[in-house]
């Protein structure tokens, strides 16, 4: 069984933020909302072409407290973008923060910011 790559994130938040994890993955990130199963809690899938690769569920309870900070070892969620001027000039009419890196001796370019559930992003350019 070879593995071929990723395939989807799975992160949760709470119902009363999907409106903001929408705008974030949807307007910020500019993945397209799609369809999604019929399970019994709200939730959301992104699509990147015929890919659902970021799936919300809004499994926490309403008002519960977001964790803080990384949730145990895991880090930051990674994808591959294109149109790194787009972007800026997006986050920048959106009043996204984000930080900047080249990524020293590749040809590559990151911006991180961070969703509504506290989850880092990295959008990785190629330079």
């Amino acid at each position: 069984m070879p593995v071929s790559g990723l395939d989807h994130v799975n992160i949760r938040c709470r119902p009363e933020d999907l409106p903001a994890m929408r705008r974030f993955w949807g307007e910020v990130v500019g993945l397209a909302e799609g369809p999604r199963p019929d399970f019994d809690f709200p939730g959301i899938w992104f699509w990147a072409g015929a890919r659902a690769v970021v799936h919300i569920a809004a499994r926490l309870p309403d008002g519960a407290p977001l964790p803080a900070g990384d949730a145990g070892t895991f880090g930051h969620i990674a994808l591959r973008a294109d149109g790194l001027e787009e972007t800026r000039g997006r986050l920048a009419r959106l009043g996204i923060a984000s930080r900047e890196a080249p990524v020293p001796g590749f040809p590559l370019h990151q911006i991180f910011l961070t969703d509504p559930a506290g989850v880092a992003v990295e959008l990785t350019f190629a330079a």
